[in-house]
């Protein structure tokens, strides 16, 4: 943990070397010198985390390496900035400035080699190489003390009473009927949750169950730690396995080699039906590992695992398997948990009930931050003491000895991260509580921020997305919504381990969180700043020269119309994250921010941008979605670092036909080579035939279009062979969206969105086998669509939107992918047919404004992997009638469906019921 920030910075500053070697060569030997310390200095640090050593000695030299690193990366930015400043006036001004300056840069040059040379001298002032870099391999690692107390602590629940057990009888009963289904040959049953969810306590209910016992002749029970070594494993099998049927123990079992314990265990499981219960398994090479100790001649026996990372539980086992993901405790299962520990009672005092909602919510179903959080608060007897404790949650979660079993478990999956996990882990902690973080924002921040090394086989964007899953599925981040492919697009911190996160990151000066309170020297030397609070402080906080990633979040306690000011001195800012801030105008040092790569914009109440924004030739992304900026200066088109550029402003009522208006942009942008992302643009023609220089495009989005730019834009549409994402829209309700050109849109297109009236369904869109979403709204197609698309191999989501003026939409045949099925504002559909065996992948029928459909779609019962069926008014009173009851007409049909919705406008904003009914209940494996 120590290790992240420090390995970081000497990765910037190694590359800030490499990059700008021209500017910087007036100062050469003594960076040459630097760089081969820096980098011997990481790949020592590397090494320490991989060995997870924590000794005092380790900590002080790690901070000592902070302190040094921390000038070197001041020093060589502002000499770069220094180098780079630009001069204002005529040529003749600039010529005269730049001879003044010459001798200016001399003097620069050797004041920035003098500091570089003293910070030379300190580094090789540590002591010896040896005792600077080397860690003592003797020493215990609070790592190894974890996987112990985890390891004791599972093995303990074998023999535990289950006083405390709650919300896990449907999990249990799973989990039985799988272990004891007629399926012949072996099996693997995947248990998977974040640490602390209960999947062990889970696991441990299952074995001692009177039905596996008497089901299985033999049976064993197993943790498995981090680093495991695979003949301990097979003696602790001997020993579990031989133990269950009181059978004697091998004498020599110590003395086994790998062979003579593999015979043994073969020929002991040979004539049985076994159980095994792996617990904590962190390895996807485990099941390789023993397989070939686990035979079985059709006897169904059956393995379980029980894991925190997904990749685990999805790897290709080579028998059936099924995964059986541990959800959170209901809320009020949680509350009855929390409360008998912390009361010996299912009921709370009522002055202390506020303080328990709130540290109840904070564990988020978690049982075992439940169970520690109430045994710590029932030795607290009085409303001062609650008070104190919810107030200093991080504080108590880093000394409390009564918590020391969550952050232990917490830690483990932290630990289990490589070094590059570590630091994007923690950066998502700069975000609020119950913050949704978008995938593709995080990726950004990331690769602004310097996390993604350089991949010859990669991109920057792929291994940052990679990243993004990985934390996902080891469950270090929570999904909040996915793609029709599975694909998380969002996710949030769990708030225990955010509250460990964030104490992680401070204490190693890797980034603060700043609520008002505090002291001013910890905001000032924080390299990443996020500033959540009230508008009325943000402008009185100083001294920021180092802060290098600034994000401010406001809290809901100001009018929105009021406009704040922000800080001064952010010179050698790297990310400017003022997402939905309310300010009227940037600092005036806008102009100045050369290091600049992130800028969000987002929803702030910006008019302009200045047209200075031509000088910050760093800058990657660029976001002024939801502001009142219509108009981007002409300064853009220098911007040739520029991959992502965000510029439009919607509207939430998709009902209306301008639900998105584009931005209005100068010729200049056909400069912009490297530009990745372009939404969305006003269409002119003159702009129109620029963009045909733009073929690095992947993600492309344009407004106002008309009839007579058909030819211009399909020729720019071409030359974007790399082009994934299209938005097209006209200029308004009447006009015709002309694309009837077979060439129109690139063939690797995934994602189409058509805003505008159509006279015939594009003949091309058969031609798009990558196409994944389409979106058509307001086409108005009196042509049946379906035919045309209904063979798109890859094609999971298909949307509707006043887009079809017929009365039937019939699916016949094809649709193999499609998950997310969208119907909204289609006036004159009352039919809608769904052939057996068509979609059967669909896990979502979305319904709204369809007033003259008055039944339900007709083969509906055939879709078994229905999750969700939503009915949005204004929607006609006999369809809702008719599912509304457990008499109603046609509720055998939807039976199989576990969650249907009915929303409707009422006095108090959007209402909900639901239509499930209650005898609608299923488990998701």
């Amino acid at each position: 943990m120590a290790l992240v920030g420090v390995d970081l910075m000497i990765g910037k500053i190694v590359c800030i070397l490499e990059n700008e070697a021209s500017l910087l060569g007036g100062v050469y030997d003594e960076l040459d010198e630097l760089k081969r310390e820096l980098k011997s200095m990481r790949s020592c640090l590397e090494d320490a985390d991989r060995k997870r050593a924590r000794t005092q000695g380790e900590k002080s030299w790690v901070e000592d390496v902070r302190d040094m690193c921390n000038p070197v990366e001041d020093i060589i930015e502002e000499f770069i900035y220094h180098m780079n400043k630009p001069q204002k006036g005529g040529k003749f001004t600039k010529h005269l400035c730049q001879a003044i300056k010459f001798p200016q840069n001399l003097l620069q040059m050797h004041r920035v080699a003098s500091r570089l040379q003293d910070i030379n001298k300190k580094l090789k002032s540590i002591p010896e190489r040896r005792q600077r870099y080397l860690l003592d391999p003797v020493q215990v690692t609070i790592s190894n003390e974890n996987q112990r107390r985890v390891q004791n602590d599972s093995e303990a629940l074998l023999f535990a009473k289950d006083d405390h057990l709650v919300g896990i009888e449907d999990d249990e009963r799973l989990l039985v009927k799988w272990l004891t289904d007629e399926y012949p040959g072996r099996s693997i049953i995947s248990v998977v949750g974040m640490g602390g969810s209960g999947k062990s306590t889970l696991a441990a209910k299952v074995y001692k169950n009177q039905i596996i016992k008497q089901h299985f002749d033999c049976y064993a029970w197993i943790v498995v730690s981090q680093n495991y070594v695979i003949e301990d494993i097979f003696r602790r099998m001997i020993e579990e396995f031989y133990g269950s049927t009181n059978g004697k123990v091998p004498a020599d079992l110590s003395s086994m080699r790998y062979k003579e314990l593999l015979r043994v265990l073969v020929d002991y499981l040979a004539p049985k039906r076994y159980t095994i219960i792996l617990d904590d398994v962190w390895d996807r090479n485990l099941w390789t590992d023993i397989n070939v100790s686990l035979q079985d001649e059709g006897r169904r026996s059956r393995v379980i695992f029980t894991t925190r990372k997904e990749e685990v539980a999805l790897s290709c086992f080579g028998v059936k398997s099924a995964v059986h993901h541990i959800k959170p405790l209901k809320p009020s299962d949680a509350w009855d948990l929390f409360c008998v520990k912390a009361f010996s009672s299912r009921s709370c005092p009522e002055e202390l009930q506020h303080i328990a909602t709130e540290l109840v919510r904070k564990c988020g179903g978690l049982p075992l931050a439940l169970l520690a959080l109430g045994g710590v608060m029932y030795s607290k007897k009085t409303l001062s003491e609650w008070i104190d404790f919810s107030s200093g949650l991080n504080r108590e979660l880093r000394n409390n000895p009564g918590l020391e079993v969550v952050k232990g478990i917490l830690f483990l999956s932290f630990s289990d991260l490589s070094y590059q996990l570590k630091r994007c882990f923690l950066y998502c902690s700069i975000f609020p509580e119950d913050y949704q973080m978008y995938r593709m924002k995080l990726v950004r921040l990331w690769i602004a921020e310097g996390f993604i090394e350089h991949d010859k086989a990669k991109s920057p964007k792929l291994l940052a997305e990679e990243y993004f899953e990985e934390l996902v599925h080891r469950n270090m981040l929570q999904a909040v919504s996915r793609t029709h492919t599975g694909h998380p697009i969002t996710c949030q911190m769990h708030d225990l381990v955010r509250e460990l996160a964030l104490s992680m990151s401070e204490a190693e000066k890797f980034s603060v969180v700043y609520n008002g309170e505090g002291s001013d020297e910890k905001v000032s030397t924080a390299p990443r700043l996020s500033i959540q609070t009230t508008s009325r402080e943000i402008k009185s906080i100083t001294g920021l020269a180092k802060v290098r990633s600034l994000f401010v979040f406001l809290a809901n306690l100001i009018p929105l119309s009021s406009a704040i000011t922000l800080p001064t001195g952010l010179i050698l800012i790297r990310v400017l994250y003022l997402e939905d801030v309310p300010i009227e105008k940037l600092p005036d040092e806008f102009g100045d921010l050369f290091n600049l790569m992130y800028l969000n914009l987002k929803g702030t109440k910006l008019k302009e941008l200045s047209k200075s924004i031509g000088r910050l030739r760093n800058l990657q992304t660029l976001d002024i979605r939801g502001t009142k900026i219509d108009v981007v200066p002409d300064g853009i088109g220098k911007l040739q670092k520029l991959q992502n550029l965000h510029a439009y402003l919607d509207n939430p009522n998709v009902d209306n036909f301008c639900f998105v208006f584009g931005t209005t942009f100068p010729s200049s942008i056909r400069k912009l080579h490297g530009l990745k992302v372009l939404d969305c643009v006003t269409a002119a023609p003159s702009l129109l035939k620029q963009l045909r220089n733009m073929t690095e495009l992947i993600s492309f989005g344009i407004t106002n279009v008309r009839k007579e730019d058909e030819k211009d834009l399909c020729i720019s549409l071409q030359s974007m062979s790399r082009l994934c994402n299209l938005f097209v829209m006209v200029s308004d309700e009447e006009e015709y969206l002309k694309m009837d050109s077979p060439s129109f849109a690139p063939p690797g297109i995934g994602t189409l969105v058509l805003v505008g009236k159509l006279e015939k369904v594009p003949r091309w869109f058969c031609s798009l086998q990558n196409l994944t979403s389409l979106y058509l709204h307001c086409s108005k197609l009196i042509e049946d669509v379906l035919p045309h698309i209904q063979a798109l191999a890859n094609l999971g989501e298909l949307a509707l939107i006043n887009a079809y003026a017929g009365s039937k939409l019939c699916f016949s045949i094809g649709f193999n992918k499609l998950v997310f099925l969208y119907f909204r504002s289609l006036s004159q559909l009352d039919e809608i047919i769904i052939e057996r065996g068509v979609m059967q992948g669909l896990q979502r029928i979305y319904v709204g404004n369809c007033t003259e459909l008055k039944v339900l779609p007709r083969g509906i019962k055939h879709l078994a992997s229905l999750d969700k069926l939503d009915l949005v008014s204004p929607v006609s009173t006999e369809l809702l009638n008719s599912i509304r009851g457990e008499d109603s007409v046609d509720r055998p049909r939807v039976r199989h469906i576990p969650e249907i919705n009915h929303f409707f406008e009422s006095v108090s904003g959007i209402s909900h019921e639901s239509l499930s009914g209650s005898d609608i209940k299923k488990v998701r494996n």
